[in-house]
Order: C-alpha cells, then sequence, then structure tokens
C-alpha cells in the first residue's frame, strides 16, 4: 500500500468532522434567529400592556373628584322615597342610586391602585368635585337644606331642578376626562356617565315641564 493510500481514511474522517461542525454551526445560527423575534415579541406585548394601564393627573382628577360629586347625587336620590310625590321621580332616583353606587366602588378601587385612594374629594388641576354644602347650594347645584325641608310636588320639582344643574356637573368633568385622560378604563367610564347622564338631564328637563317646573 502507498502512503497516498493509506492516508485516504484520515482525510476523509477529517473532513465528515469539519462538515458536521459546520452544520452545527448552521443549526446554532437558525435557533438564534428563530428565538429573536420571539424575544422582541415578548417585549414589545410588554411595552404595550404597560402603556395601556398608564394614568395621568387628569385619570386622578375624574376619579377622585367624582367620587363625591356622585355620593352627592346618591345622597339626593335616598330622600326621594319618603319626600317624592310623582312616581316617575322616585323611579329617577332609585335609577341613579342604582347606577352610581357601583360607579362609586369602581373610581375608589383605581384611586386604591394609583396610589391616590387619599385624594377622594380634593380638587386636582381645578375640577370641581362637587363637594356638599348643607348650608345652601353649592358648586354642582345641591341644596341639601332645601330639598331636605321639601316634601310633595314642591320635592318633585327642587329635586329635578337640583339633579339636573348636578348632571351637568358631572357631564363636564366626564368630557374633561374624554379630552386629557389616558387610562383606557377611566376613558370608558367617562363616555358612560356621559351618555347615561346627558340622558337622563333630557329625561328630567322634560318631566319637569310636565309638573310646571
Amino acid at each position: 500500500m502507498t502512503r497516498t493510500t493509506a492516508r485516504l481514511p484520515h482525510l476523509a474522517g477529517t473532513l465528515l468532522a469539519g462538515v458536521l461542525v459546520l452544520a452545527g454551526c448552521g443549526e446554532d445560527g437558525s435557533d438564534a434567529a428563530a428565538s429573536g423575534p420571539t424575544s422582541s415579541g415578548a417585549a414589545s406585548a410588554s411595552a404595550s400592556d404597560s402603556a395601556d394601564t398608564e394614568h395621568n393627573d387628569a385619570d386622578i382628577a375624574f376619579a377622585s373628584g367624582m367620587v363625591p360629586h356622585h355620593e352627592g347625587a346618591i345622597e339626593m336620590a335616598q330622600l326621594a322615597p319618603s319626600r317624592a310625590a310623582d312616581p316617575r321621580v322616585l323611579e329617577l332616583a332609585s335609577r341613579i342610586e342604582a347606577a352610581q353606587g357601583p360607579e362609586i366602588d369602581t373610581l375608589n378601587g383605581w384611586l386604591a391602585e394609583w396610589g391616590e385612594a387619599d385624594t377622594g374629594g380634593m380638587d386636582h388641576g381645578g375640577m370641581d368635585s362637587g363637594g356638599m354644602d348643607h348650608g345652601g347650594m353649592d358648586s354642582s347645584g345641591m341644596d341639601m337644606a332645601a330639598l331636605t325641608n321639601a316634601t310633595g310636588a314642591e320635592f318633585d320639582r327642587l329635586f329635578l331642578q337640583q339633579m339636573i344643574a348636578h348632571h351637568r356637573g358631572a357631564v363636564e368633568m366626564a368630557e374633561s376626562e374624554l379630552a386629557e385622560g389616558r387610562d383606557s378604563d377611566a376613558l370608558a367610564s367617562a363616555e358612560t356617565i356621559r351618555d347615561t347622564q346627558v340622558g337622563e338631564i333630557a329625561e328630567m328637563e322634560q318631566l319637569l315641564t310636565e309638573l310646571g317646573g
């Protein structure tokens, strides 16, 4: 056997080892390339989720202002069962209380989540929180003393007049949130409050006209 012939198996083995090494490198590169977009996609999804949960000062102002505003409306509504004469006024008051109670819980939940649980009723950015003044009509249209002392048809008219003014304040607050807010849940709540209360304002204005108010 010649020297060249003897070296052929050795050369073949060396070439085969080289091919295997190159194949392994190619697979590693493919794996890395395949895993790259997945990691990037996960990071993008995480960033998107974070953006969806961001809130700003307008969101805080909306929630912290709407809580006492809703509480005022509920306080007014709770006077109706013992004072209202017209069943439509009584039904409206019951509907307002049923809708706004759960909304208060939701708003307070957001404030707690945002670390703002102790700011209820505070004025953020000039938003009127609708605080109550039992000594006379306040900026939200409430005069609890007059309502408490009224009964029958007089109560019905006062209730409608004051609740219309009160609802208008809530609509303004909701529109401010829609214009300046960021949190998607707060924006959806503001839209619901605005649409519901605009409808109730029209309903109350019609009823007030029918009652001679």
